[in-house]
């Protein structure tokens, strides 16, 4: 491409074919679409990508020890990525959320959602006054501390705490990270309003960035269904559903998770909100375990919500995911009570929600129970879905009637 002055360090140039996913904005190239690297950039580096003829498509972070090697950040091949760029980026975020109005009834939310953004590898948490972010990339890396500058500029926190503590940087050739990256460092606690609910958070050691922020909704509409329900909380984690059923009326509401510390700050999170749950109704222990031995005994609830781990982390493991979703949907099922509410999520992003539906068919038919769905339940506006990027699916329920 003589005569076009670039920014980029080098030149990727795709196969015969392989132009496709690029031209219709997917962000991520894959190293088997690529003919060849012309010039030299070093991982990290923006680079050009172009189609098998050298005609230029879009630009994005590279690096060569991933199987992305190519993570877009315009389509637009003129545009400078610098520091400038990053700031607009940010900012363009920032101001969505505020079009979404989430501040005016909770003060945690995400602010900057990774590819759906159109900031791949790059993930931003409001807590209150303190921010959390997660490099999840090493193109993201590259740019750390012009994000992190923009963020300062926009956001005005009282300090930012980094939460790349995930072992996904390791396939980037980075190794996980955490730890204050600028001003105070958070208390072990933080507190958060949500709908008018108090929560605290470990923005330090909790897990994802501290808490689910991705269910603010699904949290609400649950609820709906436990006024005067025994309610069952499996994976409960911190108890963020059991607060919401708790404030809905819910008679008794047990909470089961493998985390001792979990369940300490679930049992706070409900005494901050005025609810009381009796120390037998926090059990830990393994949710399968938990249930079977439910089973068993006979006992029973109205309203069971199974919010689990993500259960596949690649392709290989899809397989094992679905029977672990089918035994765990199984199990609730049969100790539910007649007419009973089953409020069940998968946050794997490899298993769609088409495959999700039948294993919760599966578990229908092997419980010998009929099964009505009642809602479709997705990710909070904040973790929008980009239409060109359909991995930004990745959480899905649904609120069950079982009969």
């Amino acid at each position: 491409m003589p005569g076009r002055a670039r920014q980029e360090a080098g030149v990727v140039i795709l196969k015969p074919g392989k132009e496709k996913p690029v031209v219709q904005r997917h962000p991520w190239v894959f190293s088997g679409a690529v003919a060849r690297v012309e010039g030299h950039p070093a991982d990290g580096d923006v680079v050009l990508v172009a189609d098998s003829r050298g005609q230029p498509l879009a630009r994005g972070g590279y690096n060569s020890r991933s199987q992305i090697c190519v993570r877009i950040w315009t389509w637009n091949p003129d545009e400078a990525v610098d520091a400038a760029f990053f700031a607009e980026r940010l900012r363009q975020s920032c101001e969505r959320r505020e079009s979404l109005r989430v501040a005016n009834h909770t003060t945690a939310y995400r602010v900057v959602n990774a590819e759906s953004d159109l900031l791949p590898g790059l993930v931003v948490d409001r807590y209150g006054e303190f921010v959390a972010v997660q490099f999840l990339t090493l193109a993201a890396e590259r740019w750390r501390n012009d994000i992190v500058d923009a963020l300062v500029q926009l956001l005005h926190p009282a300090g930012i705490y980094e939460r790349s503590d995930v072992d996904v940087r390791r396939k980037e050739g980075l190794e996980p990270t955490a730890g204050l990256i600028w001003g105070k460092e958070p208390p072990d606690t933080v507190e958060i309003l949500e709908h008018g609910r108090k929560f605290l958070v470990d923005i330090k050691r909790g897990q994802k960035t501290g808490f689910y922020l991705d269910q603010r909704e699904n949290r609400r509409r649950v609820a709906q269904y436990a006024a005067d329900k025994d309610m069952l909380n499996c994976f409960c984690y911190t108890g963020g559903f059991s607060v919401y059923a708790g404030a809905a009326g819910a008679l008794r509401i047990v909470n089961v998770d493998t985390s001792r510390d979990a369940l300490a700050l679930a049992r706070r999170n409900m005494a901050l909100n005025g609810l009381a749950v009796a120390d037998d109704e926090y059990v830990e222990g393994d949710v399968f375990q938990v249930l079977r031995r439910y089973r068993d005994e006979g006992r029973t609830f109205d309203l069971v919500v199974l919010d689990p781990p993500k259960f596949a982390l690649s392709q290989a493991q899809v397989q094992a995911a679905t029977r672990g979703y089918k035994d765990i949907n199984l199990l609730a099922m049969q100790i539910l009570r007649p007419g009973g509410i089953l409020a069940t999520f998968s946050c794997s992003g490899l298993v769609s929600p088409d495959l999700f539906q039948k294993v919760i068919f599966g578990a229908s038919v092997d419980a010998g129970r009929d099964v009505q769905i009642l809602e479709r339940l997705s990710q909070a506006s904040d973790h929008p879905i980009l239409l060109s990027f359909p991995e930004s699916e990745y959480l899905k329920g649904f609120i069950c009637r079982v009969i």
